[in-house]
């Protein structure tokens, strides 16, 4: 591997993420034969096929692959070096790329807002996801901080509270349970849930939630992917739904939506901002960490009441 050059692992990266030969000679601006050529140059390096064609498109093999993960590492340290020389020719500049899973979109803004008027020369990369893709994102480097509930555990990071996260259930302004006290959450076993996707943090949290009250009894659950597609159906009445209070602020202050006085609730979760342990920040991106640390639950939306 020491005889291999940047341009024969970036052709072989652009070969395995667009699938052909002539994708990949396009996105590096090069002709097909070349593509083929240095890629060729590497597996006789390595003495290992790296990719494998499946009908008409390429796919990595295990070296393949083990090698773009390389790639992916080099990147991102030729990233810290560049960000680097910009900090020492310019104090304060640099980049910074966050990932927020995207319940947390509804405040993240704010708080990037406040620390641009700090630090007005660093650009921010913002990025939101589901907790799949902001995963994926800090596993392969791609962002230097995550906003999210519960941290990963498959790889290791660094974890920070930055405050409280209050789950709470809702519902139209009509329902007959709109105005009802201390409802206790048997009492909800028969309605039809909106829920998040099966690996969000909302859904865990219900799920946990649920299996705790509901007897064994199948809850009737409609699955949708945004909180914006959730908050739309429970004000047009097709059910209630488990939510983030920080996502339905505007629409309970507007009285589109109701928080159910439902009984152990809210349930107190916690928001983390989250870095990965081997991957050394830059100052602009370390001092970003340290602004979500020191002042991130300044900026969290304040739960509001139930209706009256």
């Amino acid at each position: 591997m020491r005889h291999t050059t940047l341009k024969q692992l970036r052709f072989l990266s652009a070969v395995i993420k667009t699938g052909t030969v002539t994708a990949a000679s396009s996105a590096m601006n090069v002709t097909p034969p070349a593509i083929t050529a240095q890629v060729k140059a590497l597996e006789d390096l390595v003495g290992l096929p790296l990719v494998e064609r499946v009908g008409d498109r390429f796919i990595a093999t295990s070296a393949g692959r083990e090698i773009a993960s390389t790639l992916d590492r080099i990147e991102a340290l030729l990233n810290e070096c560049s960000g680097a020389l910009a900090e020492m020719r310019e104090a304060g500049s640099g980049r910074v790329a966050v990932g927020v899973v995207s319940t947390a979109r509804y405040f993240a803004p704010t708080v990037l807002a406040a620390f641009r008027r700090e630090r007005p020369k660093v650009d921010i990369d913002f990025i939101v996801g589901n907790r799949d893709e902001t995963i994926l994102r800090l596993r392969n480097y791609e962002v230097d901080l995550a906003v999210m509930g519960r941290p990963p555990g498959e790889f290791d990071v660094e974890a920070k509270a930055i405050g409280q996260h209050p789950q709470v259930i809702i519902c139209a302004p009509d329902h007959p349970l709109a105005r009802e006290r201390n409802i206790p959450i048997e009492a909800l076993m028969g309605e039809t849930f909106l829920v998040r996707e099966a690996n969000s943090g909302t859904r865990h949290s219900f799920a946990q939630l649920m299996s705790q009250h509901d007897g064994g009894r199948d809850i009737r659950e409609f699955e949708m992917g945004s909180n914006e597609t959730i908050k739309q159906a429970v004000m047009a009445g097709l059910g209630i739904s488990f939510i983030s209070s920080h996502t339905i602020a505007a629409e309970v202050d507007a009285g589109r939506l109701v928080i159910m006085d439902v009984i152990g609730l809210p349930l107190m979760k916690t928001w983390h901002v989250v870095r990965r342990t081997d991957k050394r920040l830059l100052p602009s991106a370390e001092a970003m960490y340290r602004f979500w640390v020191e002042h991130g639950g300044d900026y969290l939306p304040k739960i509001t009441g139930h209706a009256d």
